[in-house]
């Protein structure tokens, strides 16, 4: 017998609820890269039946933050720098393709867009975010605002996708020291030239940033496994 609409809606509505808690534990590190479990341990972790837990599970595999074992459980996706790196190919390709076509308008400071990252960015130090965790996202959102001003929503949402899965482990910089001034200076040169039209030394420093980043990545995946583990 399926079940009543309302039952149904509640049934969805739970494991929306899961799937958006398992993420943040996730990306919080409550559930650590290459914890293994079972949905029994997490029908006891959220006080939920194994039914929505398995339908947040199995959402999570399709946006590859967790790897499925045939009979054995669950896995939270391992640090893999190989596949960081890829992350970072893809975003590198998708806004060179943003900055290209922000600086072909006639008027790109024009923008809402790039007057909302100027006032979020081209700003005195004083003011500048002293959280290593919001500076994360926000440096997160400067590189996702401008693929989604550029304007194709397609770019936009495989961009997001991929900068969501980066962030899991540039978090893990939000244990060290980071270097605030730098992160400032590095994103308001690129929006600099870009408002200036000057694609090419845009995406000249948008690659220098993003091998930064890289080399970062490396250097966690390798120093901080001893952390989460």
């Amino acid at each position: 017998m399926s079940k009543a609409p309302s039952e149904k809606k509640i049934s969805n509505n739970i494991s929306d609820l899961i799937y958006a808690q398992l993420k943040q534990d996730i990306f919080s590190f409550v559930l650590k890269p290459g914890q293994r479990f079972t949905e029994t341990d997490l029908a006891e972790r959220y006080a939920a039946s194994r039914t929505p837990i398995r339908q947040a599970l199995y959402r999570l595999e399709q946006e590859g933050f967790v790897h499925v074992h045939f009979r054995s459980g669950w896995e939270i996706r391992p640090l893999e720098f190989r596949y960081y790196q890829e992350l970072f190919d893809l975003r590198m390709i998708l806004e060179k393709e943003a900055v290209k076509r922000l600086c072909a308008l006639e008027q790109p400071q024009e923008l809402p867009a790039l007057q909302a990252l100027q006032a979020m960015w081209l700003i005195p130090p004083e003011r500048y975010l002293k959280d290593t965790a919001a500076l994360i996202l926000q440096s997160e959102d400067f590189h996702c605002a401008l693929v989604r001003a550029a304007g194709n929503q397609q770019i936009a949402k495989i961009h997001q996708e991929a900068s969501e899965k980066i962030r899991i482990v540039l978090s893990l910089g939000a244990m060290k020291a980071l270097d605030v001034a730098h992160a400032y200076e590095d994103h308001g040169a690129i929006l600099r030239c870009i408002l200036n039209k000057d694609a090419e030394q845009a995406i000249h420093l948008a690659e220098h940033h993003v091998l930064e980043s890289i080399n970062e990545v490396k250097n966690i995946t390798l120093q901080m496994l001893s952390v989460i583990h």
